[in-house]
């Protein structure tokens, strides 16, 4: 059901990408709109990794620069049947995941500094089963091209009142490109929230069977939650298209699950959680919830993806 409905979203999106075309610019609108909507698509499917882990300054890291961190990840893979993927580290003092990538083999992980200094092990590896089941599902590669069509079809109604809507290629002229340049960034919105939404609660569950701790990714989520609606993200402040790749808002709370939220509300995920655990045998306290950091404590050395000899391996990556 949840495959159906993120193909029926797609195919809107596709279609009101067409629609935004022909109203603007009549037959010929359309035809290059198609045109566009199909190239766009290609583009963000080769390049959807590379863009999103540049766009938030992420640093690759391995066994070398980050044991404990890669060892975690494979650990995980393994569990979920999925090829080690390439993982980074952005420093960012606010706690916050996500994964990009076109298909499980061409796949990334990134992880917040702040995320690595707030959560425990447990919690810790169900925020990175949470990324995972988001590769197994391929959802990466479809918030990605949502992200990339929604950000399109704004420019392309911003160019439609630019230049007016001709009304000799049937056009909707100067008054109907202005209602539409208004519109149809907010109808592109809607449903990339959707999708972004849908995907969530499915990567919840997935992730909460790979780690096997549905309680132990709940008390990461209420953690990292408040923490990142104190905490600013510049890298998502700055591309605000890439915020409903990450585990939680980063950009700001939401308090419902509305049309405009970019994620499921937390309470809400948290409860599914617990029902999960619950048909699972597990009782409430998983995950450690006040048991220290991933990092035990030990603060965020400097540049330590660097790997370098002389720095002291007490610190954040093991």
């Amino acid at each position: 059901m949840n495959m159906m409905r993120t193909a029926i979203l797609l195919a809107a999106m596709t279609a009101l990408f067409v629609l935004v075309g022909g109203l603007l610019g009549g037959q010929s609108g359309m035809l290059l709109a198609l045109i566009f909507a199909v190239g766009t698509n290609v583009f963000a499917w080769w390049n959807s990794d590379r863009l999103a882990l540049s766009a938030a300054g992420a640093q690759e890291v391995d066994v070398n620069s980050a044991p404990d961190l890669v060892r975690l990840v494979a650990e995980l893979a393994g569990r979920a049947g999925l090829p080690m993927p390439r993982v980074y580290v952005i420093e960012s003092d606010q706690p916050n995941a996500f994964a990009t990538g076109r298909d499980p083999e061409h796949a990334a992980v990134a992880v917040n500094t702040g995320l690595l200094q707030m959560l425990n092990r447990d919690e810790l590896a169900g925020v990175l089963a949470h990324e995972l089941a988001h590769i197994k599902h391929r959802d990466t590669l479809t918030m990605t091209i949502t992200a990339t069509l929604a950000g399109a079809i704004s420019s392309i109604a911003q160019w439609g009142m630019f230049f007016g809507g001709r009304r000799e290629n049937n056009g909707v002229g100067m008054l109907g490109s202005i209602a539409v340049a208004i519109l149809a960034p907010i109808a592109a919105m809607v449903v990339q929230m959707a999708i972004s939404r849908s995907r969530e609660y499915e990567a919840d569950r997935g992730g909460a069977e790979i780690s096997g701790s549905p309680l132990g990714l709940a008390n990461a989520l209420r953690k990292i939650s408040g923490a990142a609606e104190q905490i600013p993200n510049e890298a998502a402040e700055a591309h605000p298209a890439m915020a409903h790749l990450f585990i939680v808002n980063p950009l700001s709370g939401s308090g419902m699950d509305n049309l405009f939220s970019t994620h499921p509300n937390v309470e809400n995920r948290v409860a599914a959680l617990q029902e999960l655990a619950a048909r699972m045998g597990q009782t409430r306290g998983g995950g450690n919830p006040g048991g220290g950091s991933f990092l035990g404590g030990t603060g965020v050395a400097s540049g330590p993806w660097t790997g370098k000899p002389d720095e002291p391996r007490g610190g954040p990556w093991g």
